[in-house]
């Protein structure tokens, strides 16, 4: 057996195990668990110092990690796709995976896993999993087929497609800076192992596409609240969609989910039933539906709602449901004598009555709301917040975010611009990403508030907290003896079972713990592992990060495997029922590939 390194290096593997244990703890949040971390490796190094190879350990080195490259990096992808998901730069597509759901199902679920790894390949998985999750429920809902069925597959799909590139996840990020910043390797390119994931990862595919669906019940969503219908007009704009197309096709355009129940052209009334009627623009439509619904229709057809916000174009806009309560400045009053406008900030667009009486179908301004109406408003998020606040209005907690439309070409372009310099190799990844960030804020793709919302304190805690263990392992002495270890015990196993091995075990790991904190803690003992047999390092860390990127055992795996275990009405074990043999398949599949592809 290898000669121990010391007493540091027991302290800090002492402290490696520990900190696992705390990341698996539910009560614990994470946050903490990692400051933890750093304030005991702090505290040792400060009056425990060490000098290792003539080189004293300080503890101001760990504080260093803030500023570590990978972290910069992650934080500034993180703010431009915060950019792509304010100005609803992907709601088109959306929208192309809502009508073909209704039409070819099984084709419309190909495309979907296909086109979400595609996307998760390139932006962070996070919000491609919140546009996808309330799009597929209704499309899956409309198609008559449990949302179950794709949502799960879905998610898993985005996490293989982040496995495919450098900037895929911040696991990959995070241990290809590790590789070349504290380890000495050559620096990976964009595309440095999309061969291998593109490969296996198609296998995957097939699996989530033809069996995942069949493995898992049919669960029922959780009760949500119901939605209101609200009663409002469409006003058809010029070269929209909807100008120069007639009723039923304008129909087909929404699934034929949205009822009309007049339109209006001048001072004549025509009846819905007129299926064969050509719109033109300024042609008034008035629909009943509710307030997502009523936001959606606005993009698709190309039309506006009434008295629309065009002077809040640069603002964060909200739309939020206002219940009339009792004596509030609304009871028994018109909507235009209520001043909404220039008083509180509020754009009116639609109303909801209950009981008999009918909604206005003509005049909203000029209709006289008793207690009960709901009134559909838009208006800023300040003003939607102050008004929440006051004893006066009474807003129900559900809102609606309006993406900044008018710049959605700029936030894809910037995207572009951060992608495509990156995978040519022209300019570091760290530096685009810093600069698509702040062409993001220019732009006015972001608010400083959206900045600040993109920010996950819990993620830059517990990525400093587990580079600062990597850090500690190398230095002490740790990691290596950990690896000569491993070549003892594992006698004269074939290298590539070996690698194997590390890959399965990082796969256990990161569905039980933090997956940025398994791949880089696994970083630097991987690399030891190849330098003890002798092998190339560069499968031992792709190893350690497809390993990381296999969270599909738990809901605790990943961030996006709780917000779908939510939307989907999942429960634990469907997790398993997919995730298990999806972890196989990968498993194998890259066990198979990695020893062919390099000489082991």
């Amino acid at each position: 057996m290898p000669e121990f390194p010391g007493a540091h290096a027991l302290m800090v593997m002492l402290l490696t195990v520990f900190a696992l244990y705390l990341f698996t703890r539910d009560r614990i949040p994470l946050e903490t668990a990692g400051m933890g971390v750093l304030l005991v490796l702090l505290l040792a190094f400060h009056f425990w110092p060490l000098e290792q190879d003539g080189e004293l350990i300080r503890p101001t080195d760990f504080l260093l990690n803030l500023g570590h490259e990978a972290l910069v990096t992650i934080t500034a992808l993180l703010v431009a796709g915060k950019g792509l998901e304010t100005t609803g730069a992907l709601r088109p597509v959306a929208l192309f995976f809502t009508r073909l759901w209704t039409r070819q199902p099984l084709l419309a679920a190909l495309l979907t896993l296909v086109g979400s790894a595609a996307f998760s390949a390139f932006v962070n998985n996070t919000p491609v999993v919140v546009m996808l999750l309330p799009v597929l429920t209704a499309a899956a809902l409309h198609a008559k087929q449990a949302p179950s069925s794709i949502l799960l597959p879905m998610g898993f799909a985005t996490l293989i497609g982040g496995m495919s590139t450098v900037i895929g996840t911040s696991t990959n990020l995070l241990v290809v800076k590790l590789a070349e910043q504290d380890l000495g390797l050559p620096a990976f390119g964009m595309f440095s192992f999309s061969l291998p994931v593109l490969l296996v990862g198609s296998v995957a595919m097939l699996f989530l596409w033809l069996v995942a669906p069949r493995l898992v019940p049919e669960r029922t969503l959780p009760l949500a609240k119901a939605n209101l219908l609200f009663t409002s007009t469409l006003i058809i704009e010029p070269g929209g969609f909807a100008d120069g197309k007639t009723v039923a096709e304008i129909r087909a355009r929404t699934n034929n989910e949205m009822l009309i129940t007049r339109i209006v052209r001048g001072n004549n009334v025509f009846l819905h039933g007129l299926d064969t009627l050509q719109i033109r623009a300024g042609d008034r439509l008035f629909v009943r539906d509710t307030m997502e619904r009523l936001s959606e229709y606005e993009e698709t057809l190309g039309a506006s709602l009434p008295h629309g916000a065009d002077r809040f174009r640069d603002e964060p806009q909200q739309i939020a449901e206002l219940v009339v309560t009792r004596g509030s400045p609304l009871d028994k009053r018109s909507v235009r004598a209520a001043h909404l406008d220039e008083i509180y900030g509020l754009v009116p667009l639609a109303i909801h009555r209950s009981g008999a009486r009918e909604a206005p179908t003509h005049d909203l301004l000029n209709a006289r709301l008793s207690t009960g109406d709901v009134l559909l408003v838009q208006a800023s998020r300040a003003e939607i917040r102050r008004l929440a606040t006051e004893s006066a209005m009474l807003v129900l907690g559900r809102v609606v975010e309006l993406p900044r439309a008018g710049r959605a070409k700029a936030a894809v372009g910037i995207m572009a611009a951060i992608i495509v310099p990156a995978a040519l190799g022209w300019v570091p990844i760290v530096l685009t990403a810093v600069t698509g960030a702040g062409l993001m804020i220019a732009a006015k793709c972001l608010s400083w508030r959206n900045v600040r919302d993109a920010f996950n304190v819990p993620l830059t805690i517990i990525i400093v907290a587990s580079l600062s263990l990597g850090q500690a392992l190398i230095k002490t002495g740790a990691a290596d003896w950990l690896a000569q270890v491993f070549v003892v015990l594992s006698g004269d196993l074939p290298i590539p079972l070996i690698l194997s091995g590390l890959m399965l075990l990082m796969a256990i790991l990161t569905n039980i713990v933090s997956n940025n904190a398994a791949a880089i803690i696994g970083t630097p003992i991987a690399y030891s592992f190849a330098t003890g047999l002798g092998a190339p390092v560069e499968p031992f860390i792709l190893a350690v990060i497809f390993g990381a990127n296999m969270s599909f055992l738990t809901p605790i795996g990943y961030q996006t495997n709780l917000l779908i275990m939510s939307a989907g009405g999942y429960r634990r074990l469907d997790f398993l029922r997919i995730g298990a043999p999806l972890t196989l398949i990968m498993w194998l599949g890259f066990s198979l590939l990695l020893p062919m592809m390099y000489p082991l």
